[in-house]
């Protein structure tokens, strides 16, 4: 049950939220990356599982601030792998803090694979700690296509830290078709919904 919108579920207790709907959202997500280009990815159990399915791609250079997605591409030969420095978050092997944020800052990257904690009515995109939004935000600075990937619940779900607003996202992924008010809201800011259905 997701029912806080102040405190975020567990590591182990996310991965089990919507595992079909994300890896749908993988695959296409994934498909979206062509070969030979730079992207991020950020924390998240569904980032993770971007990640996955870019493990045979080629060319690639992947900067993270997620030990869980290098764990994921470290033997797959076609992608070169930068991780940012900075406080290591215990309970998902997230990197945060001012650091990883400079860390991030070094770049600018094709693509940008980014989760968030929930999407509300008016755009806004939230998050549970605000020095992960730090690094998120950086990371939306410093791409030049961004891609969210999100599931349904995100779109029921609160959070107190603004991370920024739907604006920001050229792609979104989602695992099932959203209101039409917020498919109006994507039109109006030239947001591509991709709909990946499990």
């Amino acid at each position: 049950i997701v029912g806080s919108s102040i405190e975020n579920l567990d590591y182990e207790a996310r991965k089990l939220l919507a595992p079909e709907g994300k890896i749908a959202i993988g695959k296409r997500a994934a498909e979206l990356i062509p070969d030979n280009c730079s992207l991020f990815i950020n924390i998240g159990t569904t980032t993770e599982q971007v990640a996955r399915e870019l493990a045979n791609h080629r060319g690639i250079m992947v900067i993270t601030n997620n030990i869980k997605t290098i764990e994921i591409l470290r033997s797959s030969p076609g992608i070169e792998l930068l991780i940012a420095g900075g406080v290591v978050r215990r309970s998902d092997g997230g990197i945060v803090g001012v650091a990883a944020v400079d860390f991030i800052n070094q770049f600018k990257v094709d693509y940008a694979i980014i989760g968030v904690s929930a999407i509300d009515e008016e755009g806004l995109l939230l998050d549970y700690d605000l020095s992960e939004v730090r690094v998120a935000q950086a990371i939306i600075k410093n791409s030049r296509h961004v891609i969210m990937v999100a599931d349904m619940m995100k779109l029921s779900r609160s959070a107190p830290v603004r991370i920024g607003h739907i604006s920001q996202i050229d792609t979104l992924v989602i695992d099932g078709k959203p209101s039409d008010n917020f498919r109006t809201l994507c039109k109006e800011n030239d947001v591509v919904i991709e709909i990946a259905l499990p």
